[in-house]
């Protein structure tokens, strides 16, 4: 007999809360004197990696005035859009830092903070294309990084014949794209300016399917993790310091971000 989806989800937060039982605490990482951060290695300006190895992006900055927050050094753990997940639920990293999008699907699965930043997805293709809406891909490879809002979106909302091709990450599905081995990709608003990089005036955002904002990611029932990153977050985005890191790696205006998300809370629940 299969499972109802709750009876599954009921499963799923209790195996979780079971390993969060054996993750690293707050108080351990401060006794460590480091906090461990999952961070995207190929996803500027959010998360990637200099020419020397060092971490960089937004959310290399978040992190960093994160740790500072605690009294403690950063070590970055670079990794691929589908491990991020994985890697904080095996406990190999602390928190996620990795522009991770607030999704109630994902919060059955991760704890989130209050948000922190906003993504706007587009589906994006050369300007040669003709598409101007979702039913227009209809027949058309596109390609989208796996396990993504971009996947969530186009593989609920496109034709069903849309030939949709999963990538491991962002920079594979780019690099599909200007291959020609998709005809356009699920965007989020700063694949333009690499693709403008590699081949300028070729590309447009063709239309928007939607917005995200992320977090910090921690384990569920870590309630200790949580309120750190809440309390970090409601006086850093308040700051001229993070304006000065908006403007530095965003290059757009701060956005009013949201006090809720339908089907996620931005709190652990209380027992």
């Amino acid at each position: 007999m299969m499972l109802a989806k709750t009876t599954l989800t009921a499963i799923a937060a209790t195996l979780a809360l079971s390993a969060a039982a054996d993750a690293r605490s707050l108080e351990e990482a401060k006794a460590s004197g480091t906090l461990i951060v999952g961070i995207q290695a190929d996803n500027c300006p959010w998360g990637c990696l200099g020419s020397t190895g060092e971490a960089q992006g937004f959310d290399a900055a978040i992190a960093r005035a994160f740790a500072a927050h605690l009294g403690l050094e950063v070590e970055f753990v670079p990794m691929a859009v589908a491990n991020r997940i994985p890697a904080l639920t095996t406990d190999k990293v602390d928190v996620l830092i990795a522009s991770l999008g607030i999704t109630a699907e994902r919060a059955e699965s991760v704890q989130f903070s209050q948000p922190y930043a906003e993504n706007t997805l587009f589906v994006t293709a050369p300007k040669s294309e003709a598409l101007p809406d979702l039913a227009s891909l209809s027949g058309k490879a596109v390609g989208v990084p796996r396990s993504t809002p971009m996947d969530t979106i186009l593989t609920a909302e496109a034709p069903a014949d849309t030939g949709i091709q999963r990538f491991d990450d962002d920079a594979s599905n780019i690099q599909a794209l200007l291959s020609g081995q998709v005809v356009a990709v699920g965007s989020n608003q700063f694949y333009i300016q690499r693709l403008e990089a590699a081949r300028p005036g070729e590309y447009e955002n063709k239309f928007p399917i939607g917005a995200l904002y992320q977090g910090i990611a921690s384990r569920l029932g870590e309630s200790d993790w949580n309120a750190a990153a809440n309390e970090f977050l409601e006086s850093f985005t308040a700051s001229e310091d993070f304006k000065a890191a908006y403007a530095e790696w965003l290059q757009v205006p701060v956005p009013q971000l949201p006090d809720s998300i339908d089907g996620v809370s931005f709190t652990v629940a209380q027992q």
